[in-house]
């Protein structure tokens, strides 16, 4: 079992230099084990489950994530949470802390399944891993959504992958 350990990411095909071409083999069905793995842990507004300004948190974020070269590039990762219908948070995987933003940890296990579709499917695919884990024995805990592209690179490439990932 390896510990913080996530399928590697594969960014060798960006036509549209933003987002790479999500590769979903080895992501589907996985569980993965983290032990105090850190991240930048961010929030956002929303109007009625629409993100309000995703780009300013992710680009700021990002920005400094990369000055700090705090992150690998085989080892992308970011987790969105709804927190209701006004707010979300959202996971950056990094290696090291990042100076003036939130820094926190995750521990646990976390089950996986790749879903393809619009971004309106999210509330379905989270009922779907809690689902997942009572077939697996456990009972599910937060759920987090990896977004792989944003929508104009998800349009470009003709395919919306969405990792899930539920907390057992």
């Amino acid at each position: 079992m390896k510990i913080n350990a996530v399928p590697k990411y594969d960014a060798s095909v960006n036509e549209t230099g933003c987002c790479a071409k999500f590769n979903p083999v080895g992501w589907d069905d996985r569980i993965l084990h983290f032990r105090d793995k850190p991240f930048v842990r961010a929030t956002t507004k929303s109007a009625m489950h629409v993100p309000l300004n995703m780009g300013r948190v992710f680009g700021r974020v990002l920005g400094r994530i990369e000055d700090a070269n705090a992150m690998k590039d085989e080892e992308v990762l970011v987790l969105s949470r709804e927190l209701g219908p006004w707010e979300a948070e959202h996971y950056f995987a990094v290696t090291k802390d990042v100076a003036g933003e939130e820094m926190t940890t995750l521990s646990g296990d976390f089950l996986t399944r790749v879903f393809e579709g619009s971004y309106a499917k999210a509330a379905d695919w989270g009922h779907e891993m809690e689902v997942a884990a009572r077939a697996h024995g456990k009972t599910p805990g937060r759920v987090f959504m990896y977004y792989t592209t944003c929508p104009r690179c998800a349009n470009v490439y003709g395919e919306n992958y969405v990792v899930g990932m539920v907390e057992i």
